[in-house]
């Protein structure tokens, strides 16, 4: 798919003018790279934002024209303004059809459900990597690579070198390096709750103590310590009681006399 998208030329730079471009309805941005020196442009915020949301504008040449200047760029980066959901700012870099490029392009997985380890297994394809940093010449540039996972069971894996890659496209790796890329593996929480309730299953309900057994036990037990308790608060005071009333009687008998 081929995109072309239309820019002017901007002379005034800096937070003001910038801030007037974007109330306005446009979007400030730089041309760079190339044997020419960069160049200020803007852009119409809608025909923009459109294109951004396409995921193969990312990851493809695109036609650049600049007051009927056409050239081939790619998408660089870009600005968004973190909660109104409007593009700050855009970068576009010139290319050559003679000199590599570097870029990020998506990764599509397919297969996953035809794969053993999900279809019959129980398991989940597990995605490590969601873009593939390549080099390539600018006419071989992919809009995306597959990665097949068909033939996967659980714990096998996909590594980047294992990637069916285009023609002219090489992954960018260290000597050594080979990413994982995705994998199938059993959700966790589904081995957990199995576990659990293997578990529940190896204790016999006869020893589980519940709460209605429970209760009798302990209350008796504070009534009897209540009971010990009481008797031995009130049994002293009611023997000392009838001695101090025999002594204070003999005490006034004494007196009389």
């Amino acid at each position: 798919m081929k995109f072309e998208i239309a820019a002017h030329k901007r002379a005034a730079q800096g937070t003001g003018p910038s801030r007037r471009l974007r109330r306005a309805g446009r979007v400030p941005g730089v041309l760079y790279g190339g044997d020419q020196p960069a160049l200020n442009i803007e852009f119409d915020h809608k025909e923009l934002y459109q294109n951004l949301a396409n995921e193969k504008f990312h990851a493809s040449i695109l036609t650049l024209d600049v007051e009927g200047a056409k050239q081939q760029v790619l998408l660089r980066a870009y600005n968004m303004h973190p909660w109104q959901g409007r593009v700050q700012h855009v970068d576009f870099q010139r290319v050559a059809k003679d000199k590599k490029i570097h870029m990020k392009v998506p990764l599509h997985f397919a297969n996953a459900e035809k794969s053993p380890g999900v279809k019959e297994q129980g398991g989940m394809a597990n995605h490590v990597l969601n873009e593939l940093d390549i080099t390539c010449l600018p006419d071989d540039l992919p809009e995306f690579v597959e990665v097949d996972l068909g033939g996967l069971s659980v714990g096998d894996s996909v590594h980047v070198r294992d990637l069916a890659l285009p023609k002219g496209v090489d992954p960018v790796l260290h000597r050594g390096e080979n990413p994982v890329v995705a994998t199938i593996i059993v959700p966790v929480l589904v081995t957990e709750e199995e576990e659990a309730a293997a578990a529940a299953e190896a204790v016999p309900a006869s020893e589980v103590p519940t709460t209605e057994q429970a209760a009798p036990e302990e209350g008796a037990e504070a009534a009897a310590k209540g009971g010990e308790k009481g008797a031995e608060k009130v049994a002293p005071k009611a023997a000392e009681k009838p001695a101090e009333k025999g002594a204070a009687e003999k005490a006034e008998k004494k007196e009389k006399k």
